[in-house]
């Protein structure tokens, strides 16, 4: 695999620019500076609040410097809250090209667009000229999500991807899987895979505080479209979405933004800490994406049954239809047809090798049908959380085997 190296270290598979409006009094103008590059490459990303949070400062500035990223361009209003000098200074630290453009002090709505399309057109001049290098399977971060689950989910995508991730691991890849209010259920089975008890006891608690969070805000993850779908009840949902996780020991429990820097499967906790605040754990798919990528994920994997069309801004999303039926209706939109484990000519492992094999391509530059397509969805809101403890990621070589 080839990758672009970064002045930081870092080692990314795409070479994106990213336009960042800072402010949803600035989307329209950023939209417009993106649109107006013509660049396949140039990403909108963004935080609608007009009052600054300190989970969405993290996530941008993890954003901003994640491998993936060459450069950025920030666009800000001029009055709301978001600390934007803060967000300079970590991604000019990292070595990336950052620009900011202030539509208060620039004239407007269209004098800020073509000042914002110059900009870009000159970062992607200085993009053009950054070279690739080799790049190991063990230097890939490769995050999960499933998102329009049915009955046949759990018993082929997504046990096709928990084959896959076993392998990555293997190969010492950094492996994510999420999210704590879809595995209510399942807690104690992954507090078994823990590295250390205090990580089992860890991903006890962030399971029951899903759970509460969940039951407060009157609401779960268990949607019309699942019952539809032939699944039944909430644990048998989380049951699916465990398989994802594959084998391997449990090496650490972080929180979006918080980047592993040894190799292993770490489970994501995506519920806000502290009494509910924000509205529902997990908006839509796609907010969860965002913080896997906040991570360090270079690419995720999408698992779907009833299917789904979503991509990503950043990092490329692999789509795993589940269902046969589903893969026919939406073979334009599937990379990977697990369907082929229900009807009989394929198997978990024979899935699990073909997705394998698909990252190192798309690794290597070869487009995901949602790159194809121009999908580029993002989504970042209000959050809350706390810093993990020193159990959550246990001060010891990651424990890669195998659990019996």
């Amino acid at each position: 695999m080839k990758g672009y190296l970064r002045q930081d270290g870092k080692k990314g598979i795409r070479n994106n620019i990213i336009v960042v409006y800072l402010v949803e009094c600035a989307h329209h103008v950023a939209r417009a500076i993106v649109s107006g590059s013509q660049l396949d490459n140039v990403h909108l990303t963004g935080f609608p609040g007009c009052y600054p949070n300190d989970y969405a400062l993290k996530i941008m500035k993890a954003l901003g410097t994640h491998p993936n990223v060459c450069s950025v361009l920030l666009v800000s209003l001029g009055c709301e809250g978001f600390n934007r000098e803060q967000l300079v200074s970590t991604i000019s630290a990292s070595g990336r090209d950052v620009e900011t453009l202030i539509i208060q002090e620039s004239g407007g709505t269209k004098s800020t667009i073509e000042a914002g399309i110059s900009k870009v057109k000159s970062l992607q001049e200085k993009a053009d000229k950054i070279k690739t290098v080799d790049m190991a399977i063990s230097e890939l971060v490769v995050a999960t999500i499933c998102g329009g689950s049915d009955g046949t989910s759990g018993i082929s995508a997504n046990p096709a991807v928990g084959h896959c991730f076993d392998k990555l691991i293997s190969n010492d890849a950094i492996c994510i899987f999420e999210e704590t209010g879809e595995l209510v259920g399942c807690e104690q089975i992954m507090a078994e895979r823990a590295a250390t008890p205090g990580l089992g006891n860890e991903i006890i608690k962030s399971v029951s505080k899903a759970e509460n969070y969940y039951t407060f805000m009157g609401y779960g993850s268990f949607a019309p479209g699942n019952a539809e779908g032939g699944l039944t009840t909430q644990e048998e949902k989380s049951m699916g979405a465990y398989a994802k996780s594959g084998a391997s020991k449990i090496n650490g429990l972080i929180k979006p933004g918080d980047q592993p820097d040894k190799p292993g499967l770490y489970l994501m906790d995506v519920v806000s800490d502290g009494d509910p605040l924000f509205g529902f754990p997990n908006d839509n798919d796609n907010a969860e994406i965002i913080e896997m990528i906040a991570s360090g994920a270079h690419l995720t994997l999408f698992t779907t049954g009833r299917g789904s069309v979503v991509g990503s801004a950043i990092s490329p999303v692999i789509k795993i239809c589940a269902n046969p039926e589903t893969y026919n209706k939406l073979s334009d939109d599937m990379d990977i047809n697990a369907g082929e484990i229900i009807t009989g000519t394929g198997t978990v492992e024979s899935v699990g090798e073909e997705i394998y094999s698909l990252i190192k391509q798309i690794a290597s530059g070869k487009q995901s049908k949602s790159e194809e397509l121009g999908h580029q969805e993002f989504y970042l809101t209000y959050k809350r959380f706390s810093k993990i403890n020193q159990s959550c990621i246990p001060n010891k070589k990651p424990d890669i085997t195998r659990v019996k």
